[in-house]
């Protein structure tokens, strides 16, 4: 059965925050109208995480746990868990607890009453997070306004609960390196806004470090504007257009009889123009590298276990069945008759029967010991 809502989930260590998280969805969600599931996507956790999943997925039936087989990064494993998902309607939700999964029914039901396919969540207090990530956030997201024709709000996050229809749209796009904060706007479906505080992280550390933030920032830029492209060629005519008035400027100053200044300024004009040209090569290095991401057709990630797909067995969790076409082999292996014996009838003996190729009858030798045993 379908159900009406999927909440998805990335985790990647968190070990110290996931019963917290599960202490206050499980009894959330158990409240709602309709039929739900909950799609943890474990990205490669390294600490108790996995464990802690499949402890909790015993007692809590609704409780899907999807495991990659490799970390692949927090948007790779929001885009798992949209694939994977079967709900009408779908909520993507962090694990720390940072934004509150309290404001999940307020945002299935604006969904319902008014029809729209993408309900942003929008944080009106941010006053637990720095001076710098708030500023930061704030310069970035005007930039990509100004650059782009996106229109992310600049306190949405990745929580947001979206239809069917649109997770279907974003399933079907053939980026690679999504961020999913500014695709989702780009497709202009009717949305809304549900506004909340934002809370501290109920435990554990922060998996967003400075650095992944700033390569989050250059996908972002990259992905959805070709502003940077017209950045580097305005560079290349500013500089050629001030290196033709200096060259005037020299002949004019040579012609007065006037000593030109010597290195300094011949240093400072190379190394003005060098900054220039590396500038524009960094930009134009980052589109070939889309591009040549894309021309790979590498998956972002892999899925290693679905427990809604492999069956719990008494030893635990499962990786991934066979496919279907490599299970068809097996069987057809298994079914395929025995070759006749060179030299003799058609039919063969068992294996437990087949004689020794010293004459004996191992079957009897097995008879005799109880079981098989090596020869002596």
């Amino acid at each position: 059965m379908v159900p009406e809502l999927s909440v998805v989930i990335p985790m990647y260590n968190e070990q110290e925050v996931l019963p917290l998280l599960v202490e206050r969805l499980r009894p959330l969600l158990d409240g709602i109208e309709g039929t739900y599931e909950v799609v943890a996507v474990d990205d490669g956790s390294q600490d108790l995480t996995p464990a802690l999943l499949q402890r909790f997925r015993r007692d809590w039936p609704s409780l899907r746990v999807v495991r990659l087989r490799a970390n692949a990064g927090h948007q790779a494993a929001i885009s798992a868990g949209l694939v994977s998902a079967r709900g009408n309607y779908v909520v993507t939700l962090d694990a720390d607890l940072q934004d509150p999964p309290e404001i999940i029914p307020q945002m299935l039901e604006l969904a319902r009453r008014d029809g729209v396919d993408v309900v942003y969540g929008v944080r009106n207090d941010r006053s637990t997070d720095t001076w710098f990530k708030r500023v930061s956030a704030r310069a970035f997201y005007a930039l990509i306004g100004a650059v782009s024709k996106t229109s992310a709000h600049a306190d949405a996050g990745d929580f947001r609960l979206m239809s069917r229809a649109t997770v279907d749209a974003i399933n079907g796009l053939p980026d690679h390196n999504r961020v999913l904060r500014f695709i989702v706007p780009a497709l202009g479906f009717p949305s809304d806004t549900v506004e909340y505080k934002r809370e501290q992280r109920a435990a554990g550390t922060s998996k967003y470090p400075l650095l992944r933030m700033v390569k989050l920032s250059v996908d972002s830029l990259t992905g959805f504007s070709a502003a940077p492209l017209r950045v580097a060629t305005f560079a290349g005519i500013g500089g050629a257009v001030i290196a033709v008035l200096f060259v005037i400027y020299t002949l004019v100053v040579r012609a007065q009889g006037h000593t030109v200044p010597g290195w300094t300024s011949t240093v400072a004009i190379v190394a003005g123009f060098s900054a220039i040209q590396l500038l524009c090569v960094g930009i134009l290095g980052e589109y070939i590298g889309r591009m040549y991401a894309h021309l790979q057709g590498r998956p972002a990630y892999f899925i290693a276990y679905d427990s809604l797909a492999v069956p719990e067995r008494p030893g635990g969790p499962t990786d991934t069945p066979l496919p279907a076409s490599s299970s068809q082999r097996v069987a057809a292996r298994d079914a395929r008759p025995a070759m006749p014996a060179r030299g003799g009838p058609s039919w063969a003996p068992p294996a437990g029967e087949r004689p020794r190729p010293d004459g004996s009858d191992r079957s009897a030798a097995v008879s005799r010991r109880g079981g098989p045993g090596r020869a002596g």
